[in-house]
């Protein structure tokens, strides 16, 4: 098997997609102040609870953004944590095999020793080179701390 071209970075490394996150981020503040200024000027025929309907709808809605805006990949000394929409996955370093990401997919899978594959949304590939960048990186740490050395 032959070494990645890229070196491993130090640990402990995060990496998160940049403008994902901030439109994620940015549309959640704008949904929640819109929930509140239509709570706050809408006509009279509407009641308390009609107003607090809109807010709690508006917050729900940027409880769903903040979702998809909190996605993650951790690596450590321990190894990987994979924070996706909704679920967050923890991995030692033996347990991960391999990242791969083919060309116009979202986002890498990531294989592991129990056969499972699982997306990790935190590199979002359309950052294309900050994508690569990251799946060179993440391929490199597992080459350096997943694999048990080769017997000659």
């Amino acid at each position: 098997m032959s070494e990645p071209a890229v070196p491993p970075p130090s640990l402990p490394v995060t990496w998160r997609p940049r403008v994902p996150r901030m439109v994620a981020y940015g549309f959640a503040a704008l949904v929640v102040a819109g929930a509140l200024i239509m709570a706050i000027f809408i006509s009279e025929p509407f009641k308390l609870p009609d107003r607090i309907a809109i807010v709690a709808f508006g917050g729900a809605v940027a409880y769903v953004l903040h979702l998809l805006g909190r996605v993650r990949v951790d690596a450590d000394d321990q190894g990987v944590t994979l924070v996706n929409a909704v679920r967050t996955h923890r991995y030692s370093w033996p347990e991960v095999l391999e990242v791969s990401m083919a060309p116009g997919e979202p986002w890498p899978r990531v294989d592991f020793s129990d056969g499972s594959t699982i997306g990790a949304m935190g590199i979002q590939g359309s950052e294309k080179d900050r994508a690569a960048q990251a799946v060179a990186e993440l391929t490199a740490l597992i080459h350096e701390r997943g694999e048990a050395p080769e017997r000659p």
